[in-house]
């Protein structure tokens, strides 16, 4: 691994160490009270959920363009991403909303489409697993698919009625919850930049055996 990696894991762990402090101290929202505190991991999860699809499905299109398979494993990495951070935000959002709206659940236009985007992402891994040769390009093409809702997702709430506020409420925010909210994005950002790292790193060092191997069974 490069000589930034573990400084950056050390830096990574602390900010996520530092955090509860840091919402700790952010006020209480008038209507909502405790509960809305849930938005400073449940925000920042769907917005590298959001980002790890749109890397996922730039990274595809890149491998289906060049045949390159450094974008392959890149994309592979992401959508990897994708389905751990899309399940951090379908399982914060149900546990904000059951407090704060009275329902777990309502097939609304941002939680029906974040799930379809997470189970995309899910159809990716499981076709890259199972579907044989020549699977990492009809998964490149799924992942293209999986890119494109990630507009819908975020525009949704701005043209259907749903629970979930407009766009345009964060950007609004008060510096008091508006630098809380920069800092765990700064920590979830940084784990995913982490973890993608290490998992491309895996699969690029799972090529070479692979090559290796192959080169045996020609000699042999």
């Amino acid at each position: 691994m490069p000589k930034w990696f573990q400084p950056t894991t050390l830096l990574c762990a602390a900010l996520f160490a530092i955090s509860p402090f840091v919402i700790a101290n952010a006020p209480y929202e008038s209507t909502m009270g405790l509960v809305q505190k849930v938005f400073y991991y449940h925000m920042p999860s769907a917005w590298v959920f959001l980002t790890a699809s749109v890397i996922c499905g730039i990274a595809s299109a890149r491998f289906l363009a060049t045949g390159n398979p450094r974008h392959d494993r890149t994309a592979l990495a992401a959508a990897e991403m994708a389905v751990l951070f899309g399940l951090l935000t379908l399982v914060t959002g149900p546990l904000w909303a059951r407090k704060a709206w009275g329902t777990w659940w309502i097939w609304d236009a941002r939680i029906t489409s974040s799930l379809v985007g997470w189970m995309i992402a899910w159809a990716y891994l499981i076709l890259r697993q199972y579907g044989g040769p020549g699977s990492e390009k009809l998964a490149a093409g799924l992942a293209l698919f999986g890119m494109a809702n990630v507009p819908f997702i975020y525009v949704s709430v701005n043209y259907w009625r749903t629970i979930h506020p407009a766009t345009t409420v964060v950007p609004k925010l008060p510096f008091s919850m508006g630098f809380p909210l920069l800092f765990c994005l700064a920590a979830f950002y940084l784990l995913m930049f982490l973890l993608m790292t290490l998992r491309t790193r895996v699969a690029e060092q799972q090529a070479r055996l692979d090559a290796i191997y192959l080169s045996l069974d020609e000699q042999a």
